[in-house]
């Protein structure tokens, strides 16, 4: 009978930073000091510490039974699943490369994926959603057997490439390979180490004081590197329990934060714009556990971020990252909250900088290209070295092509991406600025702001709304809300409403697609 050490007492302190080197490491140490805990869960059951670490194992002799070997790659289509926790350990025990993809993206998209890291075998979490069943039919001429108990089937790749080199050390040794989102163009795939997803798992989890107590609500998808470095990697690193959800289902989070005695959610805004509703028209949401909770992967307008505190009365914790640092650089603190839009210091053990254009350091509170470095950085872009290298200063910092900025405390700002950036009149104007005075007004759900080129060579502001539930947006109320907040020069001129925004599977604004509609 398993036992849940989350109905006990809290037990220790979080585990210290730099306690394990290799992905999966947590889960042995675990498995040996609480086997029967629950490690994690999704709609089909839970495996215990002891049998989590037992099932990596027996996946892992599966694989390699069928030809999978260090270096390999291993494509896994997937959704929230113990089958795509399993696979993703499983490939990286055998020094094997991980490549998560979400199984919502199209076959088209799937296809060009396959095509750039030629995997020796391609996992489909068949049981864990419609879209991952529809790709196994496409990849899998007959049903493998090797992880049918957690529904997931198993295929060769279609033209398997070499094997990659091999190094005993965590530093060098590629665990996943993550393949960005694409907001501005054709997706990278980013190789990452296992020390770069233990660094940021070790540092997270210590920062948002994890233990066995806890219980992870993970419906952020374990296929994106946050998912996969922070919540996944994260909660197993301090012997917590992680609930894996393959959707977010504003109902379904409701009852769990309720009943479940969820006591951390992580989430993108939109996310938390949709709790927000819901708890206004029933007049609150009970979370009577619930100790933090985060967003991340999109701006944090103050507007929301002041009611999803209300309602909980907990801070909202935001940070910053990239999928080529793992991705968390900076992060609020549970000891001194931000009060504004900061995204918070840099994690202990990495260093910010914000360059001008031409590579001098900013001043406190000046805006420029924020650079990172420590061991969150990629070990580069998958079969594109010159890629890696335009990205890369001489003294080992990451060009992140954002835009931000520090104050005095070392507390970072964003500002926006640099190809982002409208320059109207001359003037310079951030879209999170805009967007967060347009997310403020009561009918407005979401807002992304682009710019477009006029026949003068000037820009103008052009804005992307999403409404709330059942509400239109008064356009001219808009404006004066507009005129009341912005300069001038920072003011939408043209202002068009969607019923919803494209967004990523993480909840990302698809700012790229937005253009297709100037």
């Amino acid at each position: 009978m398993e036992r849940d050490l989350r109905d006990e007492p809290p037990g220790a302190a979080a585990l210290p930073c730099d306690r394990f080197a290799w992905c999966g490491d947590s889960i042995a140490y675990w498995a040996e000091r609480q086997p029967d805990a629950v490690a994690i869960a999704d709609a089909n059951g839970c495996l215990s510490y002891g049998a989590l670490e037992v099932a990596i194992g027996a996946t892992a002799d599966a694989f390699s039974t069928r030809g999978l070997a260090a270096g390999d790659r291993l494509l896994i289509l997937c959704e929230n699943s113990i089958a795509a926790a399993l696979a993703i350990f499983a490939a990286q025990r055998l020094r094997a490369w991980a490549v998560p993809l979400n199984a919502r993206l199209s076959a088209p998209e799937v296809e060009a994926i396959v095509a750039h890291c030629t995997p020796r075998l391609i996992v489909t979490t068949d049981g864990a959603s419609r879209d991952a069943s529809a790709h196994g039919v496409r990849w899998h001429a007959a049903a493998g057997g090797t992880l049918d108990k957690f529904g997931a089937r198993l295929a060769e790749g279609p033209a398997p490439g070499a094997p990659e080199a091999v190094s005993q050390d965590a530093v060098r040794q590629v665990a996943a390979l993550i393949y960005t989102t694409g907001t501005t163009g054709a997706p990278k795939g980013v190789m990452l180490s296992h020390d770069n997803l233990m660094f940021i798992a070790g540092r997270s989890s210590e920062l948002r004081c994890l233990t066995p107590s806890d219980r992870i609500y993970a419906v952020l998808p374990i296929s994106h590197v946050f998912g996969l470095a922070s919540v996944l990697n994260g909660t197993l690193y301090q012997g917590a329990r992680l609930d894996l959800v393959p959707r977010f289902d504003v109902d379904a989070v409701a009852r769990a934060l309720a009943k479940d005695g969820i006591t951390v959610f992580q989430g993108v805004p939109q996310m938390y714009a949709r709790l927000a509703a819901l708890a206004q028209s029933r007049g609150g949401l009970p979370a009577p556990r619930l100790r933090y909770i985060s967003a991340g992967g999109a701006p944090l307008d103050p507007a929301l971020k002041s009611r999803v505190e209300a309602l909980w009365g907990l801070p909202l914790h935001n940070g910053y990252g990239l999928t080529e640092t793992s991705p968390t650089a900076t992060t609020t603190r549970i000891e001194a909250p931000a009060t504004d839009q900061s995204t918070g210091p840099a994690l202990p053990g990495v260093t910010l900088r914000i360059a001008r254009p031409d590579g001098t350091p900013a001043a406190p509170d000046e805006v420029g290209e924020i650079e990172i470095r420590g061991r969150l950085v990629m070990t580069g872009y998958y079969r594109a070295p010159e890629d890696t290298a335009a990205r890369m200063t001489p003294d080992g910092f990451f060009k992140s092509g954002d835009l931000g900025r520090l104050d005095a405390q070392g507390r970072l700002y964003v500002e926006g991406r640099v190809k982002e950036l409208i320059i109207r009149s001359g003037f310079n104007v951030y879209p999170p600025e805009v967007e967060g005075v347009l997310s403020a007004h009561p009918d407005v759900a979401m807002a992304a702001v682009i710019g477009r080129k006029t026949e003068d060579g000037n820009e103008e502001v052009v804005a992307f709304l999403q409404p709330r539930p059942g509400r239109e947006i008064d356009l001219a109320g808009l404006r004066a809300h507009a005129a009341g907040c912005l300069a001038p020069y920072k003011r939408p001129s043209d202002y068009r409403v969607m019923a919803e925004l494209p967004a990523a599977p993480t909840g990302k604004i698809l700012k790229n697609k937005l253009k297709d509609y100037l």
